[in-house]
């Protein structure tokens, strides 16, 4: 396999200072690919870059665009700053970012919550695809979006969640279909509790209501253990570049064995 066939072309992975996708980030400058950051906070962008700059053999100097992408003026913003610094962009691997609200009961949600819970997932990973779309169309590309496996298999709390992620799928197909006629693939990439990830790390550190669930399902993986978030970046870089030149409107999911089947 040629470790440098995204030689030439460019990245934006949003939603990319820490955990999944950053790794993602990693995987595709390893492959060549001049890579652009994404995320809400200056500092973490700043230890991303440092982190990313240590790729070895790394062909072009990565950059980072600040901006909340679950805001559609931020998320034109970032797109139009990363074409503007590299003259187009290749690839959008829409990751989204930490949700304003975790999983909780139904019952127990504010409409708030239910508003806030569906819009920091939802909109976070859509409004960039909107936005970079006039960019992808000039060469061709591909769209690869992180969503979640809760969309075929919620567990209790997970109902925005989940209905998230089941928006995300739909529109995976749907846009994959539109898109065609430009010559850009859209592929998804459907996560389950992975570990070496923000929300890991949060579930985790404290007793909640989604700790306790949590707990259990990760004690059911098959192999004896959750999915990381490299074993998940590698299937989006996959998807990400040519290898996967004839799959297009597909929903991936990496989730260990822990569930089976779906639409």
């Amino acid at each position: 396999m040629d470790k440098q066939d995204l030689k030439g072309k460019v990245a934006l992975v949003t939603g990319s200072t820490d955990g999944l996708g950053l790794r993602i980030a990693e995987r595709l400058a390893e492959r060549g690919a001049e890579v652009v950051l994404n995320g809400r906070s200056a500092e973490k962008g700043a230890k991303a870059l440092g982190e990313l700059q240590k790729v070895p053999g790394l062909l072009a100097a990565p950059r980072f665009v600040q901006g909340d992408c679950a805001n559609y003026e931020a998320a034109r913003q970032v797109t139009e700053q990363t074409a503007s610094s590299t003259g187009r962009i290749d690839i959008l691997v829409s990751a989204g970012a930490t949700g304003a609200v975790r999983p909780m009961p139904f019952a127990e949600m504010s409409g708030d919550d239910l508003v806030q819970g569906f819009n920091s997932r939802f909109f976070a990973r859509i409004n960039p695809v909107h936005a970079a779309l006039p960019f992808l169309r000039e060469h061709g590309g591909t769209v690869v979006l992180i969503g979640t496996d809760a969309a075929r298999h919620p567990t209790p709390g997970e109902s925005i969640v989940g209905a998230f992620g089941a928006g995300v799928i739909l529109m995976t197909k749907a846009l994959a279909r539109e898109f065609s006629r430009w010559n850009i693939r859209v592929n998804c990439v459907a996560m389950t509790i992975t570990s070496g990830t923000a929300s890991w790390d949060r579930t985790f550190s404290e007793q909640t209501f989604q700790t306790k669930i949590f707990t259990k399902a990760v004690e059911r993986f098959p192999s004896g253990r959750a999915p990381n978030a490299q074993e998940v970046a590698s299937v989006a870089t996959f998807l990400a570049t040519d290898d996967s030149a004839q799959v297009t409107g597909q929903t991936i999911s990496v989730n260990g064995g822990l569930s089976f089947g779906g639409w």
